[in-house]
Formats: C-alpha cells, structure tokens, sequence
C-alpha cells in the first residue's frame, strides 16, 4: 500500500514584468503558487500546486493544519475518497482558497499513483493517445497598443495559429483593440478574447456583437462568473461562443453554466478547480452536454500546466489548450524541463509529457530560491 507519510506546502513568489500582462483587473506584478510535496512511506514524492494570488501564507496554514492530517497514514491511491474527505472539510458551497488547496494536494496524489505505476497520469486517466494537443497563444495583453502588437507578432513567428487577446473598459477601446488585432493577423489566424468579468449585460453585447464580426471565436468571461442567468440571455443575444469556467471550482459550479447550454467553451483550471480529479469530472459533464474542454493555466505554474496537458490527453471532448508566451518564473524554471513552453510547439501542437506520473521534476534549486 502506498501510504502517505508527509504533507508539505511551500509558498513561491517571483515577480513579473508588469508591462507583459496587462488584463482589465490591471497588471500582474507578482506570480505566486503553493507548490505541495506529498510523500510516501515507500519514499515516492508527489507534486501538486495551487493558484494563490493573495495571501499565500493562508494557504499553507490550510494544507498542512487542516488537509494533511486527513491525507497522513492513508492509501494515495483512494484519490477519489480522499477528495471527498478533504472538501468535507467545509460546509455549504465549496469553493475559494480551500478548493485551491485541495487542488494541490489532489494533483500530487495523482502524480504519486503515476510514479507508482511507472505511468503517466493520462494513461490513468483513460488516455485518448494524443502524444500532442492543439495550443493557442495566451494572452496579448490589455495594456499598450505598441507592446500588444510586439506580442502578437512574437506569437505568430513561433508558429502560433491560434491568439487569445485580453480586453477591458471602456467598450470603445477594446473594440479597437480587438480590430488592430485582427488587422494585425490577417484572416487565417483563429482570435479569442478574453474580458474578465470587465463588463455588464449591456456592454458585454456591444463587444460580443463587435467581436463576432471581426471573425473571434470565443468571447471569454464577458461578465462576472456567478451571474449564470447573463451568460445565458448572452449566448442566445450574440452569434460568438461564450467561454467561462476557469473562476469555478467543482462541477456543481460549472454545472448550470453546462446544463443550460450558458457557454460554448469550458475552461477548468487544475490547480483551482479540485485538481485532477474534479477536473475530470467537469470534463466528463461537458462531454455529456455537447460542450468542449479547454485547460485554463492563466498565471499557474509548471505542475498546472503538466497536470492541464495530461487532462487534454484524456478528455474525449479537448479543444485547445493555453500555453502562455509571456515569461513567468513559476512556469519556465520550477521544473528541470520545458513543460507547455512556446519552444516546444510543432504545427500549432504541444507535447504532453510522457514520464511516469506528471512527467517532471521540481528543480529543488529554484524553490529554495523563491520560497517565502
């Protein structure tokens, strides 16, 4: 039995270039993760993280105080029960800080099952056989039209077809932000846009009808995740798929979204939404519902984005998944290889890793640099 002996949690923090990402909240000064080392009696180290924008200290104090003493002396593989017991843990609607934690703790039991059974986590998970998944370019930022422009030319020289663009308020900028873009790209390149929440009802019709005839393919998060009933009135207003999903954190949560056909696109993001395993299960939802699955990574790190690729995998209803092209610590040097990086991409197409469990390593070296 491979038993859990201990439950680690490590806060990382390493600053960013606030001219690169740029979104309508404002720019990213900081990428911050809660990397969680799970280990076994057998001496088998599982690697989890957690999105932890704000307070990461929080975030420690939950894993290691509250989740580690229900995870020690217990078998990793009964991941599903293990899950259970860990959201239990609260009451009422789950979501927040603790799902985020739980994330963690989730994607190491699944790396550990891997490295236990000299598989890769999508082979687990049911693979489909995708050696490589479809990729888009994430994300152009908000910010100057001079820098934007430098960012989509520097995603078309690598060989990206597929852009995704951050948008804002006021409506007539974005509008125009979204045409130079487009203007920018020709016809033959895919345009996604993403508003983060940036918007009302109203608004969000404006751009969405704008983007729409610009040719844009998705419009992400137009308004505030929880308001389900605009998502809907939305989807039947505007002739453009609506994406949404990565602010969620269980099916229960993206399961209106779903269930009344409110979006187009699905975008779970592993190291928020319960890890791998309520993932999948968002997946499999979707699948059900005629929706397809996109892998939101957004400012995650390198475990996310292995544990986004395994899921693209296996998921029967993938689409494409987010691979960043601006530089974030977290992402490029917290594994001691490439894991979702833009120098990787052939034909448009990632490569899922193919080493036992997430199919990497942490470079012990780059924690103990960035840890608080």
């Amino acid at each position: 039995m491979t038993t859990i002996k201990a439950v680690r949690a490590i806060a990382l923090e390493a600053p960013l270039d606030p001219t690169q990402q740029v979104t309508a909240f404002g720019p990213r000064l900081k990428a911050s993760i809660v990397l969680v080392e799970i280990e076994t009696a057998d001496g088998i180290l599982g690697y989890g993280e957690a999105l932890a924008r704000y307070s990461l200290r929080s975030y420690v104090g939950l894993i290691e105080d509250l989740l580690a003493p229900r995870l020690i002396g217990r078998n990793a593989f009964h991941v599903e029960g293990l899950w259970q017991e860990m959201v239990r843990v609260i009451t009422g609607k789950a979501g927040g800080i603790l799902l985020e934690a739980i994330s963690a703790c989730d994607i190491a039991l699944w790396d550990i099952m891997g490295k236990a059974t000299g598989q890769p986590v999508h082979h687990l998970l049911g693979s489909t056989g995708r050696g490589h998944v479809a990729a888009y370019a994430s994300s152009i930022t908000w910010g100057e039209d001079a820098v934007a422009t430098k960012q989509v030319e520097a995603a078309l020289a690598a060989g990206f077809r597929s852009i995704k663009i951050k948008i804002g308020a006021p409506v007539a900028r974005a509008i125009e932000r979204a045409t130079l873009v487009r203007r920018l790209v020709g016809d033959g390149v895919e345009l996604t846009a993403d508003g983060n929440w940036a918007y009302d009802f109203d608004d969000a019709l404006r751009v969405g009808r704008s983007l729409a005839e610009l040719g844009y393919a998705w419009f992400e998060e137009p308004v505030i995740s929880e308001d389900v009933e605009g998502y809907k009135r939305l989807r039947t207003a505007l002739p453009i798929r609506l994406a949404a999903g990565e602010s969620e954190h269980t099916v229960w949560g993206c399961r209106d979204l779903i269930a009344n056909n409110a979006v187009g696109v699905i975008q779970p993001d592993a190291a928020r939404a319960g890890g791998i395993t309520e993932s999948r299960r968002i997946g499999h939802f979707a699948y059900a519902h005629g929706v397809p699955f996109a892998p939101h990574v957004g400012f995650c790190g390198a475990v996310c984005n292995a544990a986004g690729l395994h899921l693209a995998a296996a998921l029967p209803n993938f689409l494409t998944f987010e691979a960043m092209t601006f530089d974030n610590p977290m992402r490029q040097h917290l594994a001691t290889t490439d894991v979702g990086a833009v120098a990787l991409l052939r034909e448009g197409k990632l490569p899922v890793p193919t080493g036992p469990g997430l199919g990497i390593e942490i470079d012990k070296g780059f924690v103990a640099r960035h840890r608080l």
